[in-house]
């Protein structure tokens, strides 16, 4: 379906072949980390990963139902034939459960996928708090773990929405970024910035699938575009992202700005078309809840707005201008050169734990403490959320 929908508009195979005498030593017979993992980017790249036989494979993640679909996948396809030793631990980054694990063997790759992913985990002072501890925390207790025990590789995604950003979750992976690259000169490291997965999960285009499924209208901004990435090639970025450049680069998707970039206007008019339906237009969400779907008119209903969220920027881009970035050196990715930066990890959790202990606080005060270490964090406010729309 989603070819029939998303234009592939990036190929990585010619990447991947270049280097394909490099990447298979790097993880064969190799213990293998991966934190976060069973989401939609996590398991792709476990996917690719298991092509190349580590020895050990260990998978965190906080969601046991969608651990367990992962490990079911993997035992019903061949990728774990070979036997390796696999084991996965429904457990938080944050735990004391989770320093176990680390400390049970010694790990050549660590890759962390565990993140808050969307603007819609902006809504309030606590939705934040959480939003801060899972993508600066965990980052930081993990590289305080691998600084005792340094992998050979340590892997970890960020966002698009790290290059300028506009909302508190684009903020928190610039820093995040800017935590990683202060110990690049301790063992490698790498990150990269992402467009948007089709169809991952908990994505709006998941949410048009859920709809569908449900007989519930769907409804989408018109004014909002983005990149757009297969779910496989995901998993294909990272792998590359983890091996390829220099320690301390950020890696991004050889995309067009001008060119590359779809509307989810278009993509759920198309979604609805591939599905046998004809668009409704309707003109609230009232009227879309209302409308009576009948499947032999195949009539369809969808309302579209202007996006009206703190966060939301019209588009995104993958680097700043005064970001010092390649494109030449890969077919597919380019990179950013990233400078060095001296950032003090227990300086960082201070000035957040005084925030959050302060009852008095607000959510500004924690972005003023995201504007000391984001300088170029431009919040766009406007009072309204995600979780205020269908």
């Amino acid at each position: 379906m989603i070819e029939k929908i998303i234009t592939k508009h990036i190929n990585f195979d010619k990447d991947l072949e270049k280097f394909n005498d490099q990447i298979p030593k790097k993880i064969f017979n190799k213990n293998v980390l991966v934190i976060g993992g069973a989401g939609t980017i996590g398991s792709n790249y476990i996917k690719q990963l298991l092509k190349f036989k580590p020895s050990k494979l260990v998978v965190v993640d906080i969601n046991e139902n969608a651990l367990t679909e992962l490990t079911r996948d993997l035992r019903s396809s061949k990728l774990l034939n070979y036997n390796p030793k696999y084991i996965s631990y429904p457990v938080n980054l944050l735990s004391d459960t989770f320093d176990k694990i680390y400390n049970s063997d010694s790990w050549q790759l660590v890759a962390n996928f565990s993140a808050h992913k969307h603007v819609r985990s902006e809504k309030d002072k606590i939705s934040i708090e959480a939003l801060i501890k899972n993508n600066i925390y965990g980052a930081i207790k993990l590289l305080e773990l691998c600084k005792i025990s340094p992998p050979n590789y340590f892997f970890s995604v960020s966002t698009d929405k790290a290059a300028k950003p506009v909302n508190i979750m684009g903020a928190s992976k610039s820093l995040m970024e800017k935590l990683i690259l202060s110990v690049k000169n301790n063992f490698r490291v790498s990150t990269a910035r992402f467009a948007n997965v089709a169809f991952s999960n908990g994505s709006l285009l998941d949410g048009f699938v859920h709809r569908i499924s449900k007989n519930q209208p769907l409804s989408c901004p018109d004014d909002i575009k983005r990149f757009f990435v297969y779910p496989e090639q995901s998993g294909q970025i990272c792998l590359l992202a983890t091996f390829l450049g220099k320690t301390g680069d950020i890696f991004f998707p050889k995309l067009d700005f001008d060119n590359h970039q779809i509307f989810f206007k278009d993509i759920a008019l198309d979604f609805l078309k591939v599905n046998g339906f004809n668009p409704f237009l309707v003109n609230s969400e009232k009227e879309a809840k209302d409308f009576v779907i009948n499947p032999k008119n195949k009539q369809y209903p969808i309302y579209f707005f202007k996006s009206d969220t703190s966060g939301e920027k019209k588009y995104e881009e993958f680097y700043s201008q005064d970001e010092d970035y390649k494109l030449n050196e890969f077919d597919s990715l380019g990179f950013i050169n990233s400078c060095n930066y001296d950032i003090s990890f227990s300086e960082v959790k201070n000035d957040f734990d005084r925030v959050f202990n302060n009852k008095n606080s607000t959510k500004q005060d924690i972005i003023a403490v995201v504007k000391k270490y984001v300088p170029d964090f431009e919040h766009i406010e406007t009072g309204m959320h995600l979780d205020q729309k269908m």
